[in-house]
């Protein structure tokens, strides 16, 4: 006889660990994860910062409301960021600035002087820079751990190797189908499947939206002199490049967004020559050795906005993805306010400033 649940999650990265967290004290749940291990793809592979304008304004109340929560449990270390712009790019350093007026983002704009206190090495021609005095690294692997061990113990069930197979409406839920060759009964069908969300959407037989993965390259290198360990988070103000220290290495992506099908991501040597020679007309380090290199995915809605909401064409089922790569930085508030819309609470402090209608899938008509 098959098992049934309130809610069945599928994912078991950040997106759907967060979301059971929130959801297994009030309900029966089981989060399906199609890998061996959770977390496998973007989740472990990301560059682990938190940004008060990472993804936008659009994107700044999820991530005030999640910086709070963050910073209190322990889970980020400052660090800073630092946008970087020449002086043709003059015109996006206050086209930034007019972008998150009134989000209640912190920023402010630096001169050469700071710059080359901040950043030693830096070339000339980079003369202009916003800096983000509260960005902080996030430990990636604690926060996603604290999620499937609070899932746990709220009484959540983990799978793993079981990706969803089949999915049909049966009275008022749902029949599942998985991989394994299990299935079971669930009330609501939580769609947290990251870059393969469109295709959980054609298994339960609704309306993909367009959810579209993108390869996003980091790779590890060796400098000279050694990356100090208190260099803030670089970024170019066109979104050329980012790198950070990590461990006494330096991470270094091309900032690339490259559309691809949900996979098991890996980095393109092009990708790859592009992020070093970006870096070495940013600053006059030796590099010394590429010492590893990966790519993993971000999936993003055509207006590059999340979708938390339940599906308006299709009864139980429940959208938690086009997270882009910000899910990590934004789940404590996005899964609370997901968790708060399927399980019909109230909004509390964390998430009572967010207007949830921007992020509804009924906006795509």
């Amino acid at each position: 006889m098959s098992q049934h649940f309130d809610i069945v999650v599928i994912g078991a990265g950040i997106a759907g660990a967060s979301i059971a967290a929130e959801l297994a004290p009030s309900a029966s749940v089981l989060v399906a994860e199609g890998e061996k291990f959770p977390g496998y793809h973007s989740t472990g592979r990301s560059a682990a910062f938190w940004a008060e304008c990472y993804g936008g304004p659009g994107i700044a109340p999820l991530n005030l409301a999640s910086g709070t929560w963050l910073r209190d449990n322990g889970f980020l270390r400052q660090r800073g960021a630092l946008h970087l712009a020449r002086e043709e790019d003059a015109a996006q350093v206050q086209a930034f600035e007019d972008e998150f007026a009134g989000t209640g983002v912190t920023i402010e704009r630096l001169g050469r002087d700071d710059i080359e206190r901040l950043v030693p090495g830096i070339r000339p021609e980079w003369t202009h820079a916003i800096s983000e005095p509260l960005c902080a690294d996030i430990d990636v692997g604690g926060l996603h751990q604290h999620y499937l061990a609070t899932a746990r113990q709220g009484g959540a069930q983990l799978r793993t190797n079981c990706r969803l197979t089949a999915a049909r409406r049966e009275g008022a839920g749902w029949v599942l189908g998985f991989s394994d060759g299990s299935q079971c009964k669930a009330g609501v069908l939580v769609n947290a499947a990251g870059a393969w969300a469109d295709q959980v959407a054609g298994i339960a037989g609704t309306k993909p939206l367009g959810i579209t993965p993108y390869r996003r390259t980091v790779v590890q290198l060796r400098v000279d002199p050694p990356s100090d360990p208190d260099l803030p988070l670089v970024l170019d103000i066109g979104a050329n490049f980012y790198f950070k220290p990590e461990s006494g290495r330096l991470w270094l992506s091309p900032h690339d967004e490259t559309p691809c099908e949900p996979c098991d991501a890996a980095p393109e040597e092009l990708d790859v020559a592009i992020a070093i020679d970006r870096l070495e007309k940013v600053v006059d380090w030796k590099i010394e050795a590429l010492e590893r290199k990966w790519a993993g995915l971000r999936s993003f809605a055509p207006d590059r906005l999340p979708v938390y909401g339940f599906d308006p064409l299709c009864d139980g089922f429940f959208w938690f993805a086009g997270q882009g790569g910000f899910g990590i930085q934004t789940a404590p508030a996005a899964a609370r306010l997901a968790g708060q819309i399927i399980l019909r609470q109230q909004r509390d402090a964390m998430t009572q400033g967010i207007d949830v209608s921007v992020y509804s899938p009924a906006r795509f008509g």
